[in-house]
């Protein structure tokens, strides 16, 4: 199951569901969130993406999130790991964006991490 046609739209979705790991969207997530796309879309206007990437968040059905992530790692194979833990740290920064960890957020970015992992060594397996 892949929704994205660019590893960054996946990357503003994963963002979008860090932040809301612990059930609420604090203001400093998106204020983080939005200085990360800057940097992913460069030009773009990030106000107006970042709203049509909450609205799609919104509207997917949080169950087939984890299909949604190990789908999208594997169809974006050919984006270099380094890149990939980079969003990984991209991730911790949001989480503490808000002053406080949540067992929630911490829980969300480990199985993100063990998703990263996992097709890290499906890719090294393959070589």
């Amino acid at each position: 199951m892949v929704i994205h046609n660019s590893f960054a739209d996946f990357v503003l979705f994963l963002y979008v569901h860090m932040a809301h790991a612990d059930g609420d969207l604090h203001v400093t997530e998106v204020k983080v969130i939005k200085e990360k796309m800057a940097k992913l879309f460069p030009g773009e206007n990030v106000d107006k993406k970042f709203a049509a990437a909450l609205d799609e968040y919104n509207a997917f059905d949080k169950k087939n999130l984890n299909k949604l992530f190990h789908a999208s790692f594997a169809h974006f194979d050919t984006v270099k790991f380094a890149q990939k833990y980079r969003v990984y740290g991209d991730m911790y920064d949001i989480i503490y964006a808000d002053g406080k960890v949540l067992e929630s957020e911490t829980k969300a970015l480990e199985e993100l991490k063990d998703i990263i992992d996992i097709n890290a060594e499906i890719r090294h397996s393959k070589l």
